[in-house]
Formats: C-alpha cells, structure tokens, sequence
C-alpha cells in the first residue's frame, strides 16, 4: 500500500535469541552473529541503500534492540551508502526496531482489521510470504466441495492494475473490519449496476452468504468477470475469511488474551499456567472451538510476553513441567502433524 512495503526475501531474518551462554545484547557486533545471519544483514543494507538511492534520501539512523544497532551501524559505515548520503537533497529518520521487542504484538489478535485476518487464515500463495490463494471455484460452472481442488489457478490480493481492487484493499488495511466489509458490498454494488447486472441493494449488516449471492451475478457474465476479476477476488478473499473456522476463534483468543492480562495483574505467573492446562486437549478429545497445539504456542508466546519479569521457584517450575507434558501428549497424539509442528519437533 501507499504506506507499508513489506521485504519478503527478508522474512526469515530474526534477531537471535539470548540463549544459556550466548552473547548479551551488549556484545553482539556482526561479527559474533551466525553466519548466514550475517549474510543477511549484508543483503538488507544493500537493499536499503539501493532503495534510498532510488527515493534520494539523506538518512538519520535510530535504532531499537540489539540487531537493529548492528544494521544501523552497518549502514552508516557502507561506502556506498556515505557517497549517497555526500549528494541526496531528501531528509528522512529511519527506525529500526528488532522483530522479538514485539511478540506480543505479532502474535496477538487485538487488530480489528480484515487485512489482518485475511493474511492470518487464508492459506499462502506458494512461493509467496506476503499473499494468500483465493479460492475461485464460485466463479466457476465447475462445483466441487474439494478444498484443494488444483484445477483452477487460485486468486490473490496484489491487483495492481484493478483500481477498485486497489483502493477496496486500502480499506481492508486502514478501516475497521465492519466499515470494510461494507466497503466491499458498496464496491461490488457499483461493479454490478456498471454491468447492468440483476443487483438489488440491501441496507443493514453484510453478511458473508450476501457477498455470495453479489459475486454469483458476474458468474455467467465473461465481460463484467473480466472487468471486475482483481475486485472480485478480493471480495472472494473476504467471503472465505469470514466463513473460515480460524475467524470464530479470533474472539475466543481475545478473551482469553484479555482475561490474561487480568489474572497477571492480579496472580503470579503458575496459576496463569494452571489456568491453561485443562484446556491443553489431545487431538481426540478435541472440539473444533478448542485450541489445536499451535493455538497454545501462540498463547504461550503472548504469555511469556506480556508478563515481564517472572518470579523463578519451585511453585513455577511445577506448573511449566506440567504445561510441557501436557503439550508433548498432544504433539505426540496428533495423527497429521501441521508443517509447523513437524518444524518446531
């Protein structure tokens, strides 16, 4: 969008983690990093720098946690960048600030924002970081109930050349969910009455199944799908979100996260953790309203975040032990272990 640009190539690079006997923040130059994260860092300020470059910027340097004063001090001191900074005539601050400062944030669902949601449940685009496949069979003759159907490319969200598509995208990122699902009713409303397509406009709450019944007009029309098909998809994308089970568990993770945050103000961190154990289920005693084994290490992640300082004791070590087994049975009972969790094991 006009405001964010993501880096893709870079998805994977991390600040390392403070391990037993790593190095503290304090002595991390980029000298003691691993290797490839080395490489890495190489390869982000030379992107910067071609970037500021292109945009003529003179830059001010700040950073925020161990890795990013490595970069900023990388990017300081390469050469190329210095000749930059001799002749650019544009002035700008630049902040960098480690990815782990803010894991609470990362794993939260606190957003109100459909962009968020559509890039959190829809499965990615293969090859991609950044998009996620929009499934486009209803636009089709063909009806399959097959989720994986490969026949037809699936959709995505980058549609440059779809102005509508690009500003109903924009409303996806800056408004909140509500106000952004009417948006894309009133978009699709306006494609339709621009075909001369059957529409009949309702008032009220947009529900996904009326989106539907939107997008099913333009399906025997080739013309109005081939003018319409980057907006089309995009209001596809919404439909599978809201339809999709991850979606009805956003609100339960938020009030779990709120309650969280009440029982850490009030409790030390093992009642916090006895708190979560009986809902730590194996695959089958599971409902699809409980948490599956990422969920918790998502919960776990946020937790251990937004706590702060922990009190070590025996009382602690009793309840992680307890959290740990737990964890471990449901692992080890999973019959088709997600990507993830063959990772993690």
């Amino acid at each position: 969008s006009a405001e964010l640009c993501l880096l893709p190539a870079l998805a994977a690079l991390l600040p390392p983690l403070p391990g037993p006997g790593g190095p503290g923040p304090a002595e991390v130059g980029l000298g003691a990093l691993p290797g490839e994260v080395r490489a890495a860092v190489r390869a982000l300020v030379g992107d910067l720098d071609s970037l500021f470059t292109a945009l003529g910027l003179r830059e001010e340097t700040f950073a925020v946690g161990a890795l990013s004063r490595v970069i900023a001090a990388e990017l300081a001191n390469y050469v190329p960048a210095r000749n930059r900074r001799r002749i650019a005539t544009n002035k700008a601050s630049v902040i960098f600030v480690d990815r782990t400062l803010d894991l609470a944030g990362a794993v939260g669902h606190h957003g109100d924002n459909l962009a968020e949601k559509i890039l959190s449940v829809l499965p990615k685009l293969p090859g991609h970081k950044t998009d996620v496949m929009v499934n486009m069979v209803e636009l089709t003759a063909l009806q399959t109930t097959d989720e994986t159907c490969s026949i037809i490319a699936p959709g995505c969200l980058a549609q440059p050349n779809d102005p509508a598509a690009k500003a109903l995208w924009e409303s996806f990122m800056n408004l909140k969910q509500k106000e952004a699902v009417m948006e894309a009713r009133r978009h699709l409303v306006e494609a339709a009455s621009r075909e001369n397509l059957p529409i009949k406009m309702s008032m009220g709450r947009v529900t996904p199944e009326q989106l539907s019944s939107y997008i099913q007009l333009f399906r025997n029309n080739l013309k109005a799908l081939e003018n319409h098909c980057g907006l089309l998809q995009l209001v596809l994308a919404t439909v599978q979100t809201l339809k999709h089970p991850q979606t009805s568990k956003w609100d339960n993770f938020l009030a779990f996260e709120r309650l969280l945050l009440q029982t850490i103000g009030e409790s030390e961190m093992p009642s916090v953790l006895n708190q979560l154990l009986p809902m730590i289920k194996s695959y089958n005693e599971r409902t699809k309203d409980d948490y599956a084994c990422e969920d918790f290490f998502v919960l776990l992640i946020y937790i251990y975040s937004v706590v702060g300082e922990i009190k070590c004791g025996k009382e602690l070590d009793i309840a992680e032990e307890k959290v740990k087994k737990a964890l471990i049975k449901a692992i080890c009972d999973e019959p088709e272990p997600s990507p993830l969790l063959q990772k993690i094991t």
